[in-house]
Order: C-alpha cells, then sequence, then structure tokens
C-alpha cells in the first residue's frame, strides 16, 4: 500500500529543497517501474539498444555506431555511463574505452525521453520506439546536420538489433513557443498539436538520460504561475540550472488543438477505428470541459504528489481509460463505453479466453479489468476469435465504430462551430475529412456499403449458398438471398439469409468488395425462376474482379477536392436472363452475326432485356445500378452520360454472358456507348438517334445533360426535331394577395444561399414555414413544448442535407466551402392573429456532445414501378424487402424499444437520400422536406398505433 502523504511547495509561503528532492525522488521511482516493465518486454538485442543510446549520444567513437565525425554535438548532461552500457559497447566495438568528461566541457545533449506504448498495458513485440533528444538551443546549422546524420545512422543500426527507433531533435525554448518543422513521434499529426503532445509527453514519456523535466517541480495549483514559479526556482537556488530542462506548462489549451487532434484521429479512424476509438474520446472528453480543461498529465501529476504512484492505476492507458469511463457514466452512455473496452482489449491483445495463456503483469492487469466489466468466457473467446470474424459479427462491429466515428465528427463540426475560432486550414480540413467519411460510411441508393474498415482480417466464406426465390413479402416479386454453406432446396428455407437483394448484379458486387467471395469460395446455386448458370456468375465475379481491384488504394486528397468521378465502369447485359427465352417467338432462328441485336432476326425484337452498371468512382464509392424495361439501354446510357465530367472518360468494360448471342450484344451494346461518349466529349450539343426494335429514341446530347425522349414513330420523330427548345423560366409569386398571411412578411425575406426558418407559436401547436436557398416555400404544423424541442430536430436535418449537397461540390484548396446559412425567425405576436414582425433568433443549441437517435432513410428502387424505402436506425437496417408493408410499424417497435421515457413524443427523420430517385445532383432543401415529412407522418402514426 503506498503512502498518501501530499507534498505542496508553495511559491508564497516558501519551497524546501528536501521537498524538491523528494518529488523528484517519486518521479523518478515511477519511472524506473515503468522502464523495467518495457524492458520486460523486449527482446536482449532490443534491450541493447536502450541501453546504448545515452552512451552514443554522450561519446563520439569512430568504430560506435552512430558517429560521424569528432566534431558532431555529443555530451549528455549529468550522465555517466553504467557497467552495463560499458560492456554492451565494448562487445560492438572492441578498441572502444570510455574516458570520462571533466570540468565544465560542453555536454548539449540535454535529456533523452522515451516516447510510445513501451512500458505500458498496450506494449506489444512490434511497439516501435520514439525517443525525442532534447538538445542546446546555440548548436549551429553545420552541427544540426550532423546530429540529423548521427540520428539517422542510430536509427538504422537499431532496425540491425530488431528495434524500429525513430530519433526526433528538440530544442526546448522553440519548443515552447511552438516552433518545429517536424513531427515529434511516429503517431504525430504536426504543429496543430502542441500542448496535447506536451501533454501526452509528460503523462506517458519514460526519461532515459540527462535532464529531467522542470514541470516535475510545480504544483498543480501553481499551473498558471508556472513561469513565475520555475523562475523562483532557478534564481533562487533551490534547484541547478543545468538539473532540468523547460518545454513549458499546461495551464490552458487553445480550443483548435482538439480540432486538430479529432482530425487527425478520425483520419486514421477511418481504416483503423479501434486504434484511434480511446483518443477521439479523450478529445471529446477535453473539449467539453473546455475552457476549463483538466488534462491528463495534471492529474497524473497531482496523484504523484499525493504519494499515489501505483504502478497500474497510473498506466498511461489505464489513466485514458479511467477519465472516459468517468465522463460516459456520467453522461449514461453505456454502449459506447462497451465499445471503448473492446477498443482497449483489442489495442491490447492479450488474449484471457481458456487456452490462451500469455502470462505477464498486462495479462493480469487486463484480467483485473475485464472481471471489472463483468466480462464472461464467451464474450473473451468472441473478441479472441476476431481473426476468424464473419460478415455477422463484423457488420454488427461495423454499426458501432462508424456511429462512433459519426459522432465524433459532428461532435468537431459542432465545437468549432461553437468556438468560432478555428482556422482557415482546418476549417478547410474539416470539408476534406468530411468527404472521406462521406466516401467511405455514407449510405445512398445503389452505393454498396464496405462494412469491414479495418474490424476483421479476413471475411471470405469457404461455402455459400445462393438462392433466387419469390419474397412472400411482395407477391409477384422475387429476390436473391446469400446463406452460408453449402445447403439443398430443402434447408435454406430453415436458415437466415447473410444479406438480401432485389438484384444479383447488387448481391454479387457487395460480396466482392468486402471480400466475402475470393477465389477459394466454393458457391451452390439455386437459380429459381432466373435464368442464371454456374458458368455466367463464374463470369460475372471475374469481370467484378477486373473493374473493381481490390484492395483499394487510398484517395488522394486532391480528388477530395473535386466532385467524385467514375474511373471504372462494368455494364452487364442480361444478367440471369436468357433473351431469346423472353420474347414471343421462340423458334427463330439465329442466323447471321451481322444481325443488330437491338432489331433481332427481322421481328423487331430487342434482345438487350436488362443492364447492370457497376461504377468504382475517384472516391473510392462502389455504386450499383440496375436498368430494365422496353427502355433500359436508353436510360442506362443517358445517366451513364449524365455522370461523365467534359474532360474525363472512364474505363469502359461491357460484358454479356447469357445463354443465347452473348458476344454480338455486348459488342452492339459497347459500340452505341462509344458513339455517344465520343460524341458527348467533343463538348458540343448533339443529337444522337438510335433505333430499337420499331421505335426511334432521340438522346439530347450536350455538355452536362443528356435526355432520352422516346417516340413512337417517324412522324413523331419528325415533330420533335422540329420544336424549338425552350429557355428556363423563373417563377415569381405575388405575395400582395396574402395582405393578412403569415406569408406576406417572410416572402420578401427570401436570400440566395439561405435556408430561413420561421416560426408561429398558437395555442400549443406552432406553425413552421422554411424559405429554402432557391425560395421555395415548405409548411408544417406540429404540437409545440418549446423552441428547443422543435427547431433541434430540424436543424440537424438541414445540417445532414447540406453534409450531403456539399459532397457533390468542388473545394477550392486556398478557400473552404462557403456553404449554406440556416438562419431562423419567430413570427409575432404569437396566437392566430395577424402576424406583424419577424425576429431573428439564434440557431437552437446543440451540444456538441448531445446524443440523439439517428433515423436514417434511404430511398432506392423498390417493386417495379416503385420506390423502396430502407429506414437505419442507429445504425441498424430496416428494409422493404425484408418486412415489407409493416416496416414502419417494426421500426417504430423498435424505436419505442431504445427509448427509457414511457412518453410517446414524435420521431423525426434526421437524415434522407433521395440519390435513389434523383441521381446524384443538387436537389433543394424543400423537396427534402417534403419528403422527410411524409416519412415522418408514417413513422409517427405508426407510434401511434402501438
Amino acid at each position: 500500500m503506498t503512502s498518501t502523504h501530499e507534498i505542496r511547495p508553495d511559491l508564497d509561503e516558501g519551497i524546501d529543497r528536501k521537498v524538491l528532492a523528494q518529488l523528484r525522488a517519486r518521479f523518478l521511482t515511477l519511472n524506473a517501474g515503468r522502464m523495467a516493465r518495457a524492458v520486460e518486454g523486449l527482446t536482449p538485442r532490443q534491450q541493447s539498444v536502450l541501453t546504448l543510446l545515452p552512451l552514443f549520444f554522450h561519446v563520439n567513437h569512430p568504430m560506435l555506431p552512430g558517429y560521424v565525425s569528432g566534431s558532431t554535438p555529443a555530451g549528455l548532461s549529468n550522465f555517466d555511463p553504467d557497467a552495463q552500457a560499458l560492456v554492451e559497447a565494448q562487445r560492438l566495438a572492441r578498441s572502444f574505452s570510455y574516458k570520462p568528461r571533466h570540468g565544465n566541457s560542453p555536454r548539449p545533449i540535454h535529456g533523452l525521453f522515451l516516447m510510445g506504448s513501451l512500458g505500458t498495458l498496450a506494449q506489444a513485440d512490434q511497439s516501435d520506439m520514439d525517443v525525442w533528444v532534447c538538445h542546446a538551443g546555440d548548436l549551429g546549422e553545420g552541427e544540426l546536420a550532423e546530429l540529423r546524420k548521427k540520428c539517422q545512422l542510430l536509427q538504422a543500426w537499431a532496425l540491425t538489433m530488431g528495434a524500429e527507433v525513430h530519433l526526433f531533435l528538440i530544442e526546448p525554448n522553440r519548443f515552447i513557443l511552438g516552433d518545429r518543422d517536424t513531427r515529434l513521434s511516429s503517431d504525430d499529426c504536426g504543429t496543430t498539436q502542441h500542448y496535447l503532445l506536451l501533454d501526452e509527453f509528460y503523462r506517458t514519456a519514460i526519461w532515459l538520460a540527462g535532464r529531467t523535466p522542470i514541470w516535475w517541480l510545480v504544483p498543480v495549483y501553481e499551473e498558471t504561475r508556472y513561469t513565475e514559479f520555475t523562475h523562483a526556482l532557478i534564481s533562487k537556488r533551490f534547484i541547478r540550472e543545468d538539473e532540468t530542462l523547460d518545454l513549458g506548462h499546461l495551464a490552458s489549451i487553445p480550443p483548435g488543438e482538439f480540432i486538430g487532434a479529432g482530425l487527425w484521429q478520425l483520419f486514421k479512424g477511418i481504416e483503423s477505428p479501434y486504434k484511434s476509438v480511446l483518443k477521439l474520446l479523450l478529445t471529446e472528453v477535453y473539449a467539453s470541459e473546455h475552457p476549463n480543461v483538466q488534462c491528463l498529465s495534471l492529474r497524473f501529476k497531482r496523484a504523484v504528489f499525493a504519494n499515489r504512484v501505483d504502478l497500474d492505476e497510473l498506466d498511461p492507458y489505464i489513466v485514458v481509460y479511467r477519465r472516459i469511463e468517468e465522463y460516459l457514466l456520467g453522461r449514461d452512455e453505456p454502449e459506447r463505453l462497451e465499445l471503448v473496452r473492446r477498443s482497449l482489449y483489442l489495442k491490447v491483445n492479450r488474449k484471457l479466453s481458456a487456452g490462451q495463456r500469455t502470462p505477464g503483469w498486462q495479462r493480469s492487469l487486463l484480467e483485473r479489468l475485464a472481471t471489472e466489466w463483468g466480462w464472461d468466457q464467451r464474450q473473451l473467446a468472441l473478441l479472441d476469435s476476431r481473426s476468424q470474424w464473419k460478415v455477422r459479427q463484423v457488420a454488427s462491429e461495423r454499426r458501432a465504430l462508424v456511429n462512433e466515428l459519426n459522432y465524433s465528427y459532428r461532435f468537431l463540426t459542432q465545437f468549432a462551430r461553437n468556438e468560432q475560432t478555428v482556422s482557415l486550414i482546418n476549417k478547410r480540413d474539416l470539408n476534406v475529412l468530411g468527404r472521406r467519411l462521406y466516401a467511405a460510411f455514407e449510405r445512398k441508393a445503389g452505393k454498396v456499403e464496405f462494412i469491414n474498415p479495418g474490424i476483421a482480417p479476413d471475411l471470405a466464406e469457404d461455402t455459400l449458398t445462393l438462392v433466387h426465390t419469390p419474397n412472400r413479402k411482395e407477391p409477384g416479386q422475387h429476390h436473391w438471398g446469400l446463406y452460408n454453406g453449402s445447403l439443398t432446396a430443402l434447408e435454406w428455407e430453415h436458415f437466415a439469409p447473410i444479406k438480401r437483394s432485389r438484384d444479383l448484379l447488387e448481391m454479387l458486387t457487395w460480396c466482392h468488395r468486402n471480400g466475402v467471395i475470393d477465389s477459394s469460395t466454393r458457391l451452390a446455386l439455386h437459380p429459381g425462376a432466373s435464368d442464371l448458370t454456374e458458368f455466367e456468375l463464374f463470369n460475372l465475379l471475374g469481370s467484378l474482379q477486373q473493374t473493381v481491384v481490390l484492395p483499394l488504394t487510398s484517395v488522394e486528397e486532391v480528388r477530395l477536392l473535386q466532385t467524385a468521378i467514375p474511373e471504372e465502369v462494368l455494364l452487364l447485359v442480361n444478367v440471369g436472363v436468357d433473351p431469346l427465352k423472353h420474347h414471343r417467338d421462340l423458334n427463330i432462328l439465329m442466323t447471321t452475326e451481322r444481325t443488330d441485336s437491338l432489331s433481332y432476326a427481322g421481328v423487331r425484337e430487342n434482345l438487350v432485356l436488362t443492364l447492370d452498371q457497376v461504377t468504382l468512382n475517384s472516391w473510392n464509392e462502389v455504386m450499383v445500378s440496375r436498368y430494365d424495361g422496353p427502355h433500359a439501354l436508353l436510360d442506362c446510357l443517358r445517366d451513364y452520360l449524365n455522370q461523365l465530367p467534359g474532360d474525363h472518360l472512364p474505363r469502359l468494360r461491357v460484358r454479356c454472358f447469357c445463354h443465347n448471342r452473348a458476344q454480338f450484344i455486348a459488342q452492339r451494346v459497347e459500340e452505341i456507348f462509344d458513339t455517344a461518349q465520343n460524341l458527348l466529349s467533343s463538348r458540343l450539343n448533339h443529337r444522337y438517334l438510335i433505333q430499337v426494335q420499331q421505335h426511334y429514341h432521340v438522346m439530347e446530347l450536350s455538355p452536362g445533360q443528356a435526355n432520352h425522349v422516346p417516340l413512337a414513330s417517324q412522324q413523331a420523330l419528325v415533330d420533335y426535331l422540329s420544336e424549338e427548345l425552350a429557355s428556363y423560366s423563373p417563377l415569381y409569386l405575388d405575395a400582395m394577395a396574402l395582405e393578412d398571411h403569415d406569408l406576406a412578411l417572410l416572402l420578401p425575406m427570401g436570400q440566395p444561399d439561405c435556408v430561413q426558418v420561421f416560426y408561429r407559436i398558437n395555442e400549443g401547436f406552432a406553425q413552421l414555414y422554411v424559405l429554402d436557398e432557391f425560395n421555395a416555400l415548405w409548411q408544417q404544423r406540429q404540437p409545440f413544448h418549446d423552441e428547443q424541442s422543435l427547431l433541434a430536430p430540424l436543424q440537424r436535418f438541414l445540417q445532414a442535407v447540406i453534409y450531403r449537397r456539399e459532397a457533390f461540390s468542388p473545394l477550392d484548396p486556398q478557400q473552404p466551402l462557403a456553404g449554406v446559412q440556416i438562419m431562423y425567425y419567430q413570427l409575432l405576436p404569437s396566437g392566430s392573429g395577424r402576424a406583424r414582425q419577424v425576429e431573428p433568433r439564434p440557431a437552437p443549441q446543440t451540444p456538441a456532445n448531445e446524443p440523439f437517435y439517428e433515423v436514417q432513410a434511404i430511398t432506392g428502387k423498390g417493386a417495379p414501378g416503385q420506390v423502396g424505402i430502407t429506414l437505419y436506425c442507429n445504425q441498424r437496417e430496416f428494409c422493404e424487402l425484408e418486412f415489407g408493408d409493416q416496416l414502419f410499424a417494426v421500426v417504430a417497435r423498435d424505436i419505442v424499444g431504445q427509448r427509457r421515457e414511457t412518453e410517446r413524443y414524435r420521431c423525426y427523420i434526421t437524415d434522407l437520400d433521395l440519390s435513389g430517385l434523383l441521381g446524384d445532383v443538387q436537389s433543394p432543401s424543400n423537396l427534402y422536406l417534403r419528403y422527410k415529412a411524409d416519412l415522418e407522418q408514417a413513422l409517427n402514426a405508426a407510434l401511434e398505433q402501438l
């Protein structure tokens, strides 16, 4: 049991040299314990590296590693090598003999400190060593160049010893000013994190040799008087100046650092979310306390002053976990806390389940934590088997991780708005990061969801069964189901599918993108009512592998500054369909190769019945679209041309593997697409006439727009070509006719690039009006409780709409996206009489760390001629394909089950994607609001029925 005798050196009441010596001894005792733990986890050769580094910076000897020249700065403050170091050095160079320095010989190397996970709960065999080399400020450029060269040579030597070492030169006076031109750790994002990096240094660094930090000797209650206190220590000779070095204090942390830290961790979290969760949560904790932040290094120092120096409780990872745990318990967020615990457990990577024996202090500490958390052997076994996780477990875990990353992005964005102190660089970085998150995780119609962002190493299944079956929820319709194992026609009905899809290519592309099917997977096929063969299935998968080559390369920032454009396009014709089998005359003679597949064998039958388009764009989004019906080819061509930028053509592949005339169908379709895109790329207005069966079709081809106009006869074609082209005409509203209506006040206030929200309260209800950025009006009447509950859900929804829209706008590298403003007004007086004035109101205050229940709606293709709706409630999917007309009832029950309150209050849609209806276009906000209102009406009606 450690004594808790607290030391309180006081500047006003006098400082005792003995007290200062006791404090330094406590820090060094704790340091020695951490060093022993670090060494315990290293190989003998790696241990030698840590032992010898101080000596190599203390002397210049031609036969020792790192030697540059006799003039390279050498000499480490307050250092004399011990016998072990000298023995190790003589093993490397027998001619080496140590000559002690005497007198006041220069010692320009002031201190060596080890950063990183060594000596912590998370130390692993592959942990690298980040070492800060603190040096004197009077070194010339030539001396610094030689010292850098020495660091490079020592890093290379360490590699030969099995140690990955990164040496960083630090000049303390420049560091205090934030003046540095290099990263200071292998996990450092640059100069935007000065104080947070210093916080991490003070609570995690292991002192190797040289001077010790003067910060150790400054009580927490004196942190705001740090300069005065340290000046007194030295000027009054309580300590010698050459005993300590000064890297600065942590009395306050600028808010912009939380933005910078969050941006960096979110960027890393897109590919390795577990590694970023802890630091993202710590950033949130700090930011939520701003401006009165009690950073962990100050808690750490307070514990040492109070002599609470338990190695386990002061372990850097335990300290971070305890602070996050305290924060999340206070907010009653058990799901987020469980995610943090899983992240810590997986980071430590010491398996605790039965049969996994890795003795050591790390295992013992982790076992105590797991017991404290109430984890049983089943939970431990599940986490320990992460390398074998497949689709179901990964999809479940992805929901929690993506929720956390999206929450962190919203938190950072809201914090930036609230503080209004973010630099231009940070605003731009926020926009770029928003696009990275959008590309990686945002849902939209037709986009293939990537479910494995660094969760499990391999999702490939050994055996799968693919089934085409009638959909009981939609009579007359079919869908595809994917099942584990090799199932017979009598077996698969008794199992839940891994995934359901309306269309085969959507299913196969999802399997390929997520690595569920690879070259070793065996597929059992039950084609049902389709014409799919194993030959076609094999070739479809091969075509996907050629088009979407995995792993995808990372997206460069320059691409994110522009809107996403197609890079690879795969067109698959007649997937699972035999075109001759579906025409009137099954006895048509397949006579010549010259037969046009769009007007077959003289009977005017079009053999292109369906097209599936798979697109990989410049943001690494994979999209799937399906076209069927009499105009499938023309509709596909129109959409394909509309997504092309003016100066770039994607790599286009056209494939057909159906039973009859596959090669000629693919060739004919490819000719049409090549001709059309070549005409479009000329940047002139063209009209491309195509004959399909006995009908004529005009493709109006102009830069940025392609329209498909079907015409039933030659005469209609002539009439169409004779029409004059009309230009767009705006519609003006006469507000004078609304003199006694609320609209008379608000309509004249319309502004471009601005969404204006007006509200008027009347006897328990509120009338909402919204003028969108194009001055279109939307209105709604709803129950009123208070301004916050009325406006906050609308604010979240509009911000989500703007976030989606901005993803389709180019970013100026020198200027952040201006964005659409959201402004609020109240119509007064309240009541049913005539409104006489409009008063501006502040936007609803939504604290950056306030949780809310997400309900996201995605529109897409449903049954023929219908729109399909998929709802995601806190990342959990509910689709019409599975629940049919009971969708809203099922979602309503889930929402009520998640609520802790018994009161039945309204449910709101927080995000909406309309690309399945409208394509990737910048649709006006009032269109989103209309769909939102319809969906909310259906959802709240279902809530009332429960």
